[in-house]
């Protein structure tokens, strides 16, 4: 017998792929062109708005050469600074002042649709569902231009163009936002706590007063963060509903200047909204964690008294 025949079987080795194709065939691998889109992605976002806040601190009139630091734009300059400009800040003013209002308006009120809806059963719940989602869907402009037309003729006297206009018009436009996160919280949470709350006694505005509504506190709270953000930003409805140059917010102020030779306080202007809105979120975001925190300390605590 040959010494082929008594040697044991040895192991057969594969030739190494090509270092690329076998790169591309590992399915463990990094993403890296994905790495790489989403850093793309977010420096061609961020960059122009660090650009802008940064010249929003330019000491001369010029928004692409830098000249020096300076709160000049913000409310150094006598006359041009953001808080000396008297169109500016009373732009910024009613900018804040419709959020606000806005918020207190189409917070409740989306909610109130929200569990309205999600308590009816049948076909003509399913139509109000479909015409909240649709509102949410609907280009702004539209709206806006509806809004105008409606005022303007058929309700002409009635609302005038302004302030109440703008507030009609963010609350509409807006109502969707609380009304679609806290449907899908109440989805989440199922009709289990409010029944069981009936169940030991308690009417139904007790149950829910007490039990439903602070459930749904954290998307309450998101929603009012939403709405505020996407208030504070608007530029479709309230430049459509405007009336006097009093009633324009910052963003259309911002684009009225943007169109001629702005200096760099329509910079400060623009990072005062980013920053406000910034803001809004971040406290948002906090009471969330808190809330959601504190909850979950309060549960275990009561299942650890259980044991």
């Amino acid at each position: 017998m040959s010494e082929t025949a008594l040697a044991p079987d040895r192991p057969i080795t594969v030739a190494p792929p090509r270092r690329a194709m076998g790169w591309f065939r590992n399915p463990w691998r990094k993403p890296r062109v994905l790495q790489f889109v989403t850093w793309g992605y977010l420096a061609w976002s961020i960059l122009p708005v660090v650009i802008a806040i940064v010249f929003s601190f330019n000491n001369g009139r010029s928004r692409s050469t830098w000249q020096g630091f300076s709160l000049r734009w913000w409310y150094q300059d006598p006359f041009d600074s953001v808080w000396n400009d008297i169109a500016l800040r009373s732009a910024m003013f009613q900018t804040f002042r419709l959020s606000v209002i806005t918020v207190v308006l189409a917070v409740p009120i989306g909610t109130a649709f929200a569990i309205g809806i999600d308590r009816w059963r049948g076909r003509p719940a399913s139509t109000a569902n479909f015409f909240m989602l649709f509102s949410f869907v609907m280009p702004e402009i539209i709206l806006g231009v509806s809004l105008l037309l409606l005022f303007s003729n058929l309700l002409e006297g009635a609302v005038r163009l302004g302030t109440s206009a703008q507030i009609i018009g963010l609350v509409t436009f807006q109502i969707s936002y609380p009304f679609i996160v806290v449907r899908a919280r109440l989805l989440s949470i199922g009709p289990e706590y409010e029944e069981a709350a009936m169940d030991l006694g308690a009417p139904p505005g007790q149950s829910l007063r007490r039990v439903l509504l602070p459930l749904l506190g954290p998307a309450i709270l998101a929603s009012a963060a939403l709405v505020f953000a996407d208030s504070v930003d608007n530029f479709v409805t309230v430049r459509y509903l405007s009336g006097p140059a009093s009633s324009e917010p910052l963003s259309v102020k911002i684009y009225s200047a943007a169109r001629a030779s702005p200096t760099p306080a329509v910079n400060a202007a623009a990072t005062i909204m980013l920053v406000s809105t910034l803001t809004v979120i971040g406290l948002a975001w906090f009471a969330y964690r808190r809330t959601t925190r504190r909850r979950g300390d309060a549960m275990s605590a009561a299942g650890l008294a259980e044991l």
